[in-house]
């Protein structure tokens, strides 16, 4: 039995407005995320240059204007035999759009975070309600974005809670890849979804236009950060608008920060890119992470400009690995050896004072 694939957006959605016809002058306008995350600002300093960021979804329809130009051949995992880059049900194009839309259109095309990054398409379902990918579907796009570069993978999908994901999760992190993942929507949900619970991802929930908790994020003790998640206006498959409710969408916006993170600071390893983003995050809440905003709502700005301190050292080394079998037969045998060696040595003493006296 194939275990379903589900868009975290499509599944567990509180509220998500019908398309409506583009208007390439007034999309930007619709799109009040970029005031509330200062987004200009951040884009004179990274506009997410030579990022590779995976978004494994729905496909991504690579002829929408906003995307010209941002999208390299992927890979289809949802029973078709194409590059990734067509997207029947317009989900992970509105994902793409939102963290690498060029902004197309009189100057005022719907605009992404990374506007500069480049967008590996992985499509995972055919279907808004039940996608056609089970878990080793999500595992091997997992496999495939680290194959490909893609130093950002963006999940803004859930799947049941596997081995064969945990591993390609665990895989990408220690190559260096940042995994974000949306948290899940109410009222699917109470608690933070699977890959996002996963240690070490960057388990993404929602915030209104307020920046408070939206009515649809979940909580939980794996949340990382919040980002805008409340009518958030992107483009679809068509060339529409949709304005879309969910962790979807924050996840977007929080993939699309990772790329102006680590289009800045290239030298900083994923962990690194983590952590300015979690120390820099607008503390809301409880004091410190906590269950409902994590570390808080994030702050492209402050991400991209504030002096970090070095993390501090582990309060004790990790322990040193066993030595392998042989090596351990190795030195049994050479402590063996010694102490017959002693023994030895002790009777000849021994021999030599009886035959003296």
């Amino acid at each position: 039995m194939r275990r379903i694939v589900l868009p975290l957006a499509a599944v567990m959605l509180a509220a998500v407005a019908a398309p409506t016809p583009a208007l390439a002058d007034s999309v930007r306008d619709q799109q009040w995320h970029l005031d509330f995350m200062h987004v200009v600002e951040a884009q004179r300093l990274s506009q997410g240059e030579g990022v590779l960021v995976a978004v494994a979804d729905t496909g991504v329809e690579a002829t929408v204007p906003e995307l010209a130009g941002a999208l390299v051949p992927g890979k289809d995992y949802g029973g078709n035999t194409g590059d990734g880059t067509t997207d029947p049900q317009g989900h992970g194009t509105a994902m793409a759009t939102l963290i690498a839309g060029r902004g197309r259109g009189a100057g005022k095309g719907a605009l992404g975070i990374a506007p500069k990054a480049t967008i590996l398409p992985i499509q995972l379902s055919q279907d808004f309600d039940f996608a056609g990918g089970d878990a080793r579907d999500v595992a091997a796009a997992i496999d495939y974005a680290v194959s490909k570069g893609a130093k950002v993978i963006c999940l803004s999908i859930g799947t049941g809670d596997t081995k064969i994901v945990r591993t390609a999760i665990a895989n990408a992190i220690a190559a260096d890849v940042v995994v974000v993942a949306a948290a899940g929507n109410k009222p699917g949900r109470g608690d933070v979804a699977f890959p996002a619970r996963v240690p070490g991802v960057v388990a993404v929930g929602a915030v209104d236009r307020k920046g408070e908790r939206a009515a649809i994020s979940v909580a939980g003790p794996e949340l990382a950060l919040v980002a805008p998640g409340v009518d958030i206006t992107a483009v679809d498959a068509e060339g529409r608008t949709r304005t879309g409710t969910g962790t979807s969408d924050a996840n977007a916006l929080v993939a699309g920060a990772v790329a102006l993170i680590r289009a800045r600071y290239p030298q900083l390893k994923g962990p690194d890119v983590v952590r300015r983003l979690t120390v820099t995050a607008q503390d809301k809440g409880e004091p410190g992470k906590d269950p409902v905003y994590g570390y808080g709502v994030i702050d492209l700005v402050k991400a991209l400009t504030a002096d970090i301190p070095q993390a501090p050292p582990s309060a004790s080394p990790p322990p040193s690995p066993p030595p392998p079998a042989n090596q351990s037969a190795a030195v049994i045998t050479a402590i063996g050896a010694a102490v017959v060696v002693m023994v030895l040595i002790a009777v000849l003493r021994s021999s030599r004072r009886r035959q003296h006296r």
